[in-house]
């Protein structure tokens, strides 16, 4: 038996990340916001990074600007998911969201280093 989200499936995040105009950014809080949502979000951008990188042409700047604010706007719980699967793969798809997402400080806020 499976369980279907109400608020959406994986198609319509991947969807939501790779338009990220404001209605889907509003969207896209919502899901963050429900920690019952959190696999529907983490399945949903590893098929919007699939997509990326298995696209013709690699827009690496649209891919660093999902990251980034997707680091802003994530809840801590799931700061090191959203890093997880930013490093699952090699490809520059991956490698240009990870650098947005390394550069919106998301995981260093959540987890802030220990002061020795």
């Amino acid at each position: 038996m499976t369980s279907v989200s109400p608020i959406g499936n994986r198609d319509t995040v991947a969807e939501s990340l790779a338009g990220l105009g404001a209605e889907q950014q509003a969207w896209l809080v919502l899901v963050m916001e429900t920690p019952a949502s959190d696999e529907l979000l983490i399945e949903g951008l590893h098929q919007y990074l699939d997509h990326a990188s298995e696209s013709r042409f690699l827009n690496s700047l649209k891919l660093q600007k999902c990251g980034e604010w997707i680091g802003d706007k994530a809840p801590a719980r799931l700061q090191i998911r959203l890093m997880e699967a930013a490093k699952s793969s090699q490809h520059p798809a991956y490698q240009a969201f990870r650098d947005g997402l390394n550069r919106s400080g998301g995981l260093e806020r959540a987890y802030p280093k220990a002061k020795i």
